[in-house]
Parts: C-alpha cells; structure tokens; sequence
C-alpha cells in the first residue's frame, strides 16, 4: 500500500531559521540546526506556503530575503480563499491571537482551510502556543476544518509522521 505524503504548511520562522547566518544565541543556533537537519529530510513531506509567507520572507535585507525566497522557490503556494480570511478574522475576534498578530492568524487558517497535516513554526509566541492551541482548535472545528497539528521543526524531525 503505498505511503501518503504529509502535507506541511512552512510558516515564515522556518524559512529564516532555515537561510540566517548562524546565531551567537545558542538556543537559536540550536533551532537553526534542527531547522537544517528537518530541511534534510523534507522529501518525506509535501509542503507548502502562502502569499503572507512570500511577502514577509521578501522584507528586511536584501540578501537575506533573497536566500530566504531563493530556498522556497517552486513550492506550491496556497491562495488566500475566502474562508481563510473568515477564519483569521474570527481568531482574532475570539481573542485567541492579538490584533498585532493578525498576519499570523492568517497562517493558522490558511493551513487549516486548505487542510494541511502540519503547519510548521517557530513562532511560540502567537502560532505554536500550548496556551492558545485549543482555542485554535475549537475554532477549526466550528468552522468545519480539521485543524493541522502545530508543530517547531523539532517536533516533527526524524519522526515517520503519523
């Protein structure tokens, strides 16, 4: 029986940890290695990115911007339909993310409205947040949408990916 690939949503954070010069900050090295060694084992995995994700890995210096487009260039990117919008609005209506985070609501729902398995961050401000999860859920699932399992790149490195 053949094997059904995953499908990944990659958040803006994965793709800059993925092109940043290495950091002094240890922890963000580290989560930049980790961000490495998953990209090694991307062939297991269907992925994906969005407009938002486009734009925002666009900004800032030159270079960087340039690594960061130039590494996820080619991947399919998903459109943002209609019920995406609904859905970010009513993550920031339930105050489940703030107002200042809207672009990252919009994450959330993109992955979730276009059903991906997985919607892959670093953000564990506003994104990958134990705190906010089920809030994110509970709306998925009103809204009639499986949501995708938010995960760091360490969560699902190594892993056959249920």
């Amino acid at each position: 029986m053949p094997r059904i690939m995953k499908r990944v949503y990659l958040e803006t954070s994965v793709v800059s940890y993925l092109t940043a010069l290495p950091s002094r900050d240890v922890v963000v090295a580290g989560n930049q290695q980790v961000t490495r060694d998953w990209w090694d084992e991307r062939a297991r995995f269907e992925l994906f990115v969005s407009d938002a994700v486009l734009q925002e890995a666009s900004r800032g210096d030159p270079e960087a911007a340039a690594r960061r487009l130039e590494s996820i260039d080619g991947l399919p990117v998903l459109s943002p339909v209609p019920e995406a919008l609904t859905l970010a609005r009513a993550i920031l209506d339930a105050a489940a993310m703030p107002e200042r985070a809207a672009l990252d609501a919009l994450h959330v729902a993109l992955a979730t409205v276009h059903g991906m398995d997985f919607l892959l961050t670093w953000n564990c401000a506003h994104i990958a947040n134990a705190a906010i999860r089920p809030q994110l859920d509970e709306l998925s699932w009103k809204s009639g949408y499986r949501p995708p399992i938010i995960c760091t790149p360490l969560e699902l490195q190594g892993s056959d990916a249920p």
